[in-house]
């Protein structure tokens, strides 16, 4: 039987995409007791690089958004892959922290990474909104867009 979390996404029309295999030396997650540190994910879906470029040049705040939302999803993916598949095991996000590429004149990087931020409410409700940082960079891994990582607090 699929969990709360699990219907949400149904609900919400929302699929995630393959828990991605770290493209350097790291993990893709550290479970140390009951937090679970998720690493910096990217604009990947199912294996595809999506939004290379900066934003404010190449995209739109809305598109940067779109990207960012992306990186959650894939935050989930580790999340579930992280917790045996039970995405019920969290009990809260704790932390985001989100990178965009962007011009340094660019200043609209909250806007941005509210594309993560929004994204996690939605699923997990409540339990989703967290503390956060929103940086701008000169550049990110691939070229990305945004690259966002998380911290979740566990059952």
């Amino acid at each position: 039987m699929a969990g709360k979390i699990e219907a949400r996404l149904k609900e919400l029309n929302i699929e995630l995409p393959k828990a991605a295999a770290p493209a350097a030396n790291y993990v893709p997650y550290v479970l140390a007791g009951k937090t679970l540190y998720v690493a910096g994910q990217v604009t990947f879906w199912n294996g595809e690089l999506k939004f290379i470029g900066k934003v404010g040049r190449e995209f739109s705040i809305e598109q940067g958004q779109q990207a960012a939302r992306l990186c959650a999803l894939n935050i989930l993916a580790q999340a579930k892959a992280a917790c045996d598949g039970d995405l019920d095991r969290i009990k809260r996000c704790c932390k985001v922290g989100g990178f965009v590429n962007c011009p340094p004149d660019f200043l609209e990087l909250p806007k941005v990474i509210n594309g993560a931020s929004d994204l996690l409410v939605q699923v997990l409700g409540d339990a989703g909104k967290h503390a956060r940082f929103a940086v701008g960079a000169g550049s990110l891994p691939l070229g990305v867009a945004t690259e966002v990582d998380a911290i979740f607090e566990l059952v």
